[in-house]
């Protein structure tokens, strides 16, 4: 018989943050499955104070609960000083509920919310399992937000290197990571994992085989996400405007996302993009695979530093799950691989005009081939399939 415990699992995110929604709680139900019958998971979220809406948390919370699930808000603080100072009493407060709800492990959520459930192992002795654990703060160097002076980095890289040396489990987003870490925090694990960001297949379909008339077909480009940070901006606006030259009036872009109207006409003004070309909308990450199904081809223009060969971008596995060839960066995750081995779209090895023109050429090919979709369906079912992250809980909790 399972031996009844509790989890708790700690992020860094707002209860209302896609992350939160498809990345962390369709895996925090899989291990609910793997623990005894009754056992509970609390779930730690951080929610900015400015938009916080009380009564859809209410809702979201309630709705949990009815699953075993409970959510623990606190609000947010930039990493740093700020949060340092409000942590003490989120830090006592959480000592507490571990010692009062029979709380036997913790569970940490890639990097910032690994170092909390870190700190909380240390004080209180429980086992601690890191989940999609990447390198945080070296990105946040690579991309700008940080430099290796700042208090912030050195205080996060000493907690990656902490927790990374704590962990009893250590579940990975890519599989060089694991090499990565042994490398910069200097220790070995024995029991170590790899977890892609997965996807709920059923949600996902590929759309019809390429028909006759191919040649004459809209080509519909869709991104999901946004532009700036660890995703690069104008270079999307640059490949776009090939597109349009080679395509003509056949190409379309929809993108997903939370610019504003500004924001995009500027993106297309600085390239030279027709605005007219370019439909925007914010929607639901459950209407998301509606608009997978009116696509031709997804981008994922995460910028190709080094840290970013350990992450594991969602949006690419949605991307195969709906069998649409992807154009992607060069050394992101085990993606860029993977696309370019199984003939899946198109590997950026520069950010150039010509490489962009491959780019088209090369989506143009895969979009009149027959079998493409489904190809690609395969990669989603091969490397994305929530099966991947029951075998792992199941191996950890079970």
């Amino acid at each position: 018989m399972k031996q009844k415990k509790n989890i708790l699992v700690t992020t860094y995110w707002s209860y209302n943050n896609a992350l939160i929604t498809t990345y962390t709680l369709p895996y925090v139900r899989i291990i609910l499955k793997q623990l005894a019958p009754g056992c509970k998971i609390y779930l730690l979220t951080l929610s900015d104070k400015q938009n916080f809406d009380k009564t859809n948390f209410e809702k979201f919370r309630t709705e949990l609960e009815k699953e075993n699930i409970v959510v623990i808000n606190y609000t947010y603080s930039p990493f740093g000083f700020g949060m340092a100072f409000r942590f003490t009493r989120i830090f006592l407060e959480l000592i507490g509920l571990i010692l009062t709800k029979n709380i036997s492990g913790l569970h940490g959520w890639c990097t910032p919310g690994g170092a909390i459930a870190c700190l909380l192992s240390i004080v209180t002795r429980k086992p601690l399992v890191l989940d999609s654990f990447e390198p945080h703060a070296l990105n946040m160097i690579e991309n700008g937000s940080w430099t290796k002076k700042s208090t912030a980095f050195n205080i996060l890289f000493k907690l990656e290197k902490l927790q990374f040396r704590k962990a009893t489990e250590v579940i990975c987003a890519a599989k060089g990571m694991i090499e990565h870490a042994e490398t910069t925090y200097g220790a070995k694990k024995k029991r170590y994992f790899v977890k892609p960001a997965c996807v709920d297949l059923n949600l996902f379909f590929p759309p019809a085989q390429a028909s006759s008339d191919a040649a004459n077909k809209t080509i519909t480009c869709l991104y999901a996400g946004k532009f700036g940070g660890i995703y690069l901006d104008k270079e999307v606006f640059d490949f776009f405007k090939v597109a349009i030259d080679y395509f003509g009036d056949r190409f379309k872009i929809v993108l997903l996302t939370s610019h504003s109207e500004a924001e995009i006409e500027l993106f297309c003004k600085n390239s030279a993009v027709d605005r007219n070309k370019v439909q925007i909308a914010f929607v639901k990450h459950e209407e998301v695979p509606a608009y997978l199904r009116m696509a031709d081809f997804g981008i994922c223009p995460v910028k190709p530093v080094p840290t970013k060969a350990f992450c594991s971008p969602i949006k690419n596995g949605e991307y195969w799950a709906s069998g649409m060839p992807v154009v992607i960066t060069r050394n992101i995750s085990d993606d860029s691989r993977l696309i370019a081995e199984n003939e899946a779209g198109y590997v950026l090895q520069q950010l150039n005009e010509q490489e962009y023109l491959n780019a088209v050429k090369k989506i143009e090919y895969l979009l009149a081939e027959k079998n493409t979709s489904l190809r690609i369906r395969q990669l989603a079912e091969q490397y994305r399939n929530f099966e991947i992250a029951e075998s792992i809980y199941k191996t950890i909790y079970a």
